[in-house]
């Protein structure tokens, strides 16, 4: 598939990143007028082609994280395209049948996706995020006693070497260019100069899981703005304050416990790729625990996504139990 992506791509005169960046805002549009318009008779097939758009893109994805070695997002990435082309499927055969909760999963979807990719898009949005991620661990460090730190200068990771982002010649406002694996990226030292292992990355900023609730919370459209409002509130600083007690502690167990392995596996890997996705994905579900106090609409929504699932899951009794 990317290599097929990768043919359209020479054949239309655009890099294969700029295609599969335009696969996603195509397909978040096209899945925003489903969720905005749906009264509208190509709605339908404007969410159909959206859903597939972006199954399509976050499958892309999947080769990334397999070089990585990160198993969640592959497995994640990897089920985006077929599960994107049957709600695609589905919805142009059940468009005035579609429960309310298909309709707030497209509009959570549409409004996660949307806030993201725009900072990603943004140089100086995503470079913000990195340096306030960074800066903010290297705080947490220092007022803990685990060691002295220092954030380096921000750096550009380019296809040829990573540049300093003050020597990159692209534009500030629109990424129209594929960068490295890190994109921007700042690097970590100790207050001597020696170097640490670890650098700061979008993904380290905990970004995505803030937008997940930001979907999901400004999609219940029969909620009002004040308690949408105060959920947010709520979310996205106690995400921050967590995502830098992640970055904390696996900059001072990567950079102590250097020759650590378990089973083949550094430290680093363990603790960024295993161990603080689990606790990551652990908190979340303890998050929305806490949120459906406040939105009970929330978890109706997500019981009903979810339903098909444990009911094939359970298996007849399940189903008949229910």
């Amino acid at each position: 598939m990317g290599a097929l992506v990768g043919s359209l791509a020479e054949a239309i005169g655009v890099t294969g990143f700029t295609l599969g960046l335009s696969f996603c805002w195509l397909g978040a549009i096209l899945l925003g007028v489903g969720f905005h318009y749906q009264k509208r008779s190509y709605a339908p097939y404007c969410a159909a082609i959206g859903w597939s758009l972006l199954g399509l893109f976050f499958y892309l994805q999947s080769s990334h994280f397999v070089e990585i070695s990160d198993p969640i997002l592959v497995a994640m990435t990897a089920g985006a395209l077929p599960a994107g082309i049957a709600l695609g499927i589905w919805e142009v055969r059940n468009w005035e049948r579609a429960p309310d909760s298909l309709v707030w999963l497209r509009g959570a979807v549409v409004w996660s996706v949307i806030p993201y990719y725009t900072v990603y898009s943004v140089p100086i949005l995503n470079m913000a995020f990195v340096s306030f991620t960074a800066h903010s661990t290297e705080w947490l460090l220092e007022f803990a006693g685990m060691g002295s730190y220092e954030v380096g200068l921000m750096r550009v990771d380019l296809p040829e070497g990573d540049i300093l982002a003050s020597q990159w010649e692209g534009s500030k406002w629109i990424l129209t260019e594929p960068l490295g694996e890190s994109g921007f990226f700042v690097p970590f030292s100790h207050s001597d100069g020696t170097p640490v292992s670890v650098s700061f990355i979008l993904a380290c900023s905990g970004l995505q899981s803030m937008i997940i609730f930001v979907g999901a919370i400004f999609a219940l459209r029969s909620t009002s703005w004040k308690r949408r409002v105060r959920a947010l509130l709520i979310v996205l600083p106690t995400i921050h304050v967590l995502n830098v007690f992640r970055n904390a502690g696996i900059v001072w167990l990567s950079d102590t416990y250097v020759n650590w392995t378990f089973l083949g596996i550094g430290m680093f890997d363990f603790t960024h790729s295993y161990a603080a996705k689990f606790a990551s994905l652990f908190a979340m579900f303890l998050m929305a625990i806490a949120l459906f106090d406040i939105l009970p609409e929330l978890h109706k929504h997500i019981l009903r996504i979810l339903k098909p699932l444990m009911d094939l899951i359970g298996g007849p009794d399940t189903e008949k139990s229910s």
